[in-house]
C-alpha cells in the first residue's frame, strides 16, 4: 500500500517536531572516528549514547527529558561521576553506523538478542524482557479479510517496520516457520509511534514494534489491535562496539547490580508498567 505525501505529512510531522525538540538539548555535533573504549571515556568524562524518541525510551516533557532508557544511562553516567551525551536516532541501521565511526559510544536501547546481531555488535546482559508484536486494527466483522487471526495469516501480506528495525529477523525467521513469504516494507523517517498512528488511521494495514511501546500507544489508540504476537518473549539488551569490551564489562557489572536495587525497580514501573 501507498503512503500519500499528504499522509506523511500529517503523520510524519510529530516526529519531525520530536526530532527538532531533541535536538535543541544537544550543544553540537559528535566527533567521528574510532570507537572509544573505556578509558577514552573516562578521560573526557562524557558518554555518548544513541536511543530512539518515543514516549517510553526518550522524551522531552515540557523542559524535562525523560524516559526508561534515557534514566538508565543517566544513572550508569552519575554512577561514574560522567555526563551523558544523548542522541534520539530513528534509524537502527544508523545507530550501528554511529558505533562503529565513534559517533557514540552505546546503543541505549532495547536490541534483541539474537545470534545473527551478535556479529555485529556487543550486547550487554540482559535489561528488560520484551517481544515483537502486530499492530492492526481491530476487527469490523467476523469475515473482515484485512484482519489477522494468526501467525499463518501474515502469508503475503506487507508488514511495515521502522527502516533496519532487528524485528526483520525476526519477520524473515517467522516466514520460514509458516512456509510462505511475509513481505517487509521499510521506512526510515518514522519511528514505531508514528507508524502505529498509520495503522490506526487506515494508511497502512498492519506495522511490527515491541509490545512495550504497542502498549502505551493502545492506551490512546483504542482501534489498534496488539494481540498477535511476532516473535517470542526475549532479552532486550543494549549494544557497543566490539572494540569497547571494557566498556561492555562497566556496562555488564553496573547493570548486573543495578537491575536488583530499588531505583530500578522505580524506573520499570514508571515507564513500563508491568512486572518484571
Amino acid at each position: 500500500m501507498k503512503i500519500s505525501k499528504a499522509k506523511i505529512l500529517k503523520y510524519g510531522i510529530m516526529g519531525i517536531i520530536a526530532a527538532l525538540v531533541a535536538t535543541f538539548f544537544l550543544k553540537k555535533e559528535k566527533p567521528q572516528g574510532h570507537p572509544r573504549d573505556y578509558a577514552q571515556i573516562a578521560t573526557e568524562k562524557v558518554i555518548r549514547a544513541a536511543t530512539e524518541y518515543n514516549s517510553i525510551s526518550y522524551y522531552v516533557d515540557g523542559d524535562t527529558l525523560s524516559g526508561f532508557h534515557y534514566e538508565l544511562i543517566e544513572a550508569f553516567a552519575h554512577g561514574h561521576g560522567w555526563k551523558v551525551d544523548i542522541t534520539p536516532e530513528m534509524s537502527f541501521e544508523k545507530r550501528l553506523e554511529g558505533l562503529a565511526n565513534g559517533k557514540f559510544d552505546v546503543i541505549a536501547y532495547s536490541i534483541p538478542v539474537n545470534s545473527e546481531l551478535k556479529d555485529s555488535l556487543l550486547l550487554t546482559v540482559p535489561i528488560i524482557l520484551n517481544k515483537e508484536v502486530l499492530v492492526q486494527r481491530k476487527s469490523t466483522s467476523p469475515t473482515d479479510s484485512l484482519y489477522i487471526k494468526s501467525q499463518l495469516d501474515l502469508a503475503r501480506k506487507t508488514l511495515y517496520v521502522v527502516k533496519g528495525s532487528p524485528a526483520i529477523l525476526r519477520i524473515r525467521n517467522l516466514g520460514n516457520e509458516i512456509g510462505d513469504t511475509i513481505y517487509t516494507e521499510e521506512i526510515e523517517k518514522y519511528g514505531p509511534e508514528q507508524l502505529i498512528s498509520l495503522v490506526a488511521h487506515g494508511d497502512i494495514d498492519y506495522a511490527v514494534c515491541d509490545e512495550s511501546i504497542a502498549r502505551a500507544a493502545a492506551d490512546s489508540l483504542p482501534q489498534i489491535d496488539i494481540n498477535t504476537s511476532i516473535g517470542f518473549t526475549q532479552f532486550y539488551s543494549w549494544g557497543v562496539s566490539k572494540q569497547s569490551p571494557v566498556l561492555l564489562d562497566s556496562l555488564n557489572a553496573w547493570i548486573d547490580t543495578f537491575r536488583k536495587s530499588d531505583e530500578f525497580e522505580l524506573i520499570y514501573r514508571k515507564y513500563l508498567n508491568d512486572n518484571k
